[in-house]
């Protein structure tokens, strides 16, 4: 496959309340603070939390991946922006939509001349795992990366995850990643306010940003490891 072009990094999970939008605010953070160009893709069209805390500071797009067009509109952003890094933020109920239209994307990497990156976020449940492997068969060449919140407890809970083919499967090419439980007070302002990371930055009280600072340390050598090998 020619990856000339910036990677596109889809942060996915298909349930809800694994953290996919906690990953997806990190990522566009860390990239940002590593001078890289990065447009937003917002999936969730009915509740938008990631697009409204970005969108001063980043280009987004709205695309409905339920919809055959929410896919053509993905592709045709992604050809618009091929000088930048594409991040994907997806909803909760977008699997059935890849499995029947996720052929458009897969179908157009190649000319897009991008690689599809995979930041599948999941709880110590088995059905996280049972739609990762669904999602695998409609982009079978994606470099694909678990990332075991850690809201859910330390990564030796996850024993679903530790002891299945499934992780096998995805550490033969990509990696089993531990993003970093962040205090309740603090996840809940940046929720309720709609905060992107580098404004809470500048906004919180000294106490939540010092906790918000621990947090973005500890991503940020996560996000090192995964844009080391995208």
């Amino acid at each position: 496959m020619a990856t000339e072009n910036h990677p596109i990094y889809m942060i996915g999970g298909s349930k809800g309340g694994v953290g996919k939008s906690f990953v997806t605010l990190a990522l566009v953070d860390y990239l940002r603070r590593s001078d890289v160009h990065v447009v937003l893709v917002e999936t969730d069209t009915s509740n938008p939390d990631v697009m409204k805390a970005v969108h001063d500071e980043v280009e987004c797009a709205s695309c409905d991946l339920d919809e055959a067009g929410g896919w053509i509109d993905f592709v045709n952003f992604c050809d618009a922006h091929r000088d930048e890094t594409v991040i994907v933020n997806t909803a909760a109920r977008s699997q059935t939509g890849v499995a029947q239209y996720g052929g458009t994307l897969a179908g157009t990497l190649d000319e897009l001349a991008r690689r599809l990156v995979v930041l599948w976020v999941i709880n110590r449940q088995r059905d996280s795992l049972e739609l990762l492997m669904e999602f695998g068969e409609t982009f079978p060449h994606a470099l694909t990366h678990v990332v075991r919140n850690g809201y859910f407890g330390t990564p030796d809970k996850f024993t679903l995850y530790r002891e299945s083919k499934l992780r096998k499967a995805v550490e033969a090419q990509g990696q089993s990643l531990d993003f970093p439980d962040l205090a309740d007070r603090v996840a809940d302002d940046l929720r309720s306010q709609r905060l992107s990371i580098s404004r809470a930055a500048e906004t919180m009280h000294i106490g939540e940003r010092a906790e918000l600072l621990r947090w973005r340390a500890l991503y940020s050598d996560m996000f090192a490891r995964v844009t080391a090998n995208a």
